[in-house]
């Protein structure tokens, strides 16, 4: 099946963003190459999408317009969703987001949050890697993430992850809270590499590796069925989509754990070889949850190009497909 179609029709997105992940994720163009510097040149005053997204950022010296977590507006995840969208790094104007995320977590308020029972910190975990591998590939790191680092490598659990619940008798790790910060070590890991990192990441990685990404080690059924749903973006959630990613990142899909959930994901590639958006974690309107940006909505016959972008860079991780530049 040739992939040239749907490679041509993301490259003649409207959307800025949407051409720059391709490039970027499916060509393995690097930032200096002409088609990636031409669109990150002006990318603030042509992406509608950017210009969404700063809207919530603080400019200059003015205060942050929301709190740094506020679901989704917040500086928090704005940047984690700009760095998800290979936005360029060195962008100084998000300083002062970084400055505030790094403040509250690494605040006496925040961390006095988090209790230890039977022995095990349980804090939220994927706020750290979310703050992490943010900095990290928006290249906003000045030495603090470091700390962040250490914390993950201090209260890693036993088998691997981490969980931010708070009844006494839960001892296994939550996938909603250890995909994320697995991907931050990962990032963190190419920059600053050390033996302790990498074995930090390798316990990280057996989490869903030993589960096949998505099934019970009990019984061999899906643990949840919103895990094999596919969406953009997950936020926090997780999604066989986005844990065949990160793993791709780990350099991990060769694992033949992975196997089953790469064969679902081909199961839902539609004729034209897009992928739909089968559920979101965001509302169109105002209110909880409510997103700054409406990424496609969900339609389960109809392409989603930020879907569809992961699931074919998934893809050509795996060695299921091949683009050419």
């Amino acid at each position: 099946m040739t992939t040239l179609p749907i490679i041509t029709q993301l490259l003649q997105s409207k959307e800025p963003l949407i051409r720059l992940k391709t490039y970027r994720t499916l060509l393995d163009h690097e930032l200096d190459t002409v088609e990636v510097k031409q669109i990150c040149r002006d990318l603030k005053q042509k992406s509608p999408i950017v210009q969404q997204l700063f809207k919530d950022l603080p400019q200059g010296n003015s205060s942050l317009p929301y709190d740094v977590y506020h679901k989704w507006h917040g500086a928090h995840w704005i940047m984690a969703i700009l760095a998800d969208l290979e936005y360029p790094p060195q962008d100084k104007t998000l300083i002062p987001s970084r400055d505030a995320e790094l403040e509250w977590l690494l605040s006496d308020h925040h961390w006095k949050r988090t209790p230890i029972l039977e022995g095990r910190r349980r804090f939220c975990a994927s706020i750290e890697g979310n703050a992490i591998f943010a900095l990290t590939k928006l290249g906003l790191d000045d030495g603090r993430c470091a700390q962040l680092i250490q914390r993950l490598q201090d209260y890693q659990w036993e088998d691997g992850g981490w969980n931010c619940d708070k009844h006494p008798k839960a001892c296994h790790s939550s996938y909603n809270e250890s995909l994320i910060p697995y991907r931050a070590l990962i990032h963190y890991h190419h920059t600053h590499p050390s033996p302790s990192l990498a074995q930090t990441i390798e316990r990280a990685s057996e989490v869903f590796l030993k589960r096949k990404l998505y099934v019970s080690q009990h019984t061999q059924l899906p643990i949840h069925p919103k895990w094999i749903q596919l969406s953009y973006p997950s936020y926090w959630h997780y999604n066989i989509l986005n844990a065949l990613k990160i793993l791709g990142e780990g350099e991990k899909l060769k694992d033949p754990r992975c196997q089953p959930a790469l064969d679902i994901l081909v199961s839902k590639r539609l004729p034209d070889g897009g992928f739909p958006a089968e559920i979101r974690y965001y509302l169109g309107k105002e209110g909880r949850n409510h997103s700054p940006v409406h990424w496609g909505g969900v339609a389960k016959r109809k392409m989603n190009p930020w879907v569809t972008l992961d699931a074919l860079h998934v893809l050509k991780r795996a060695n299921l497909m091949e683009f050419e530049s």
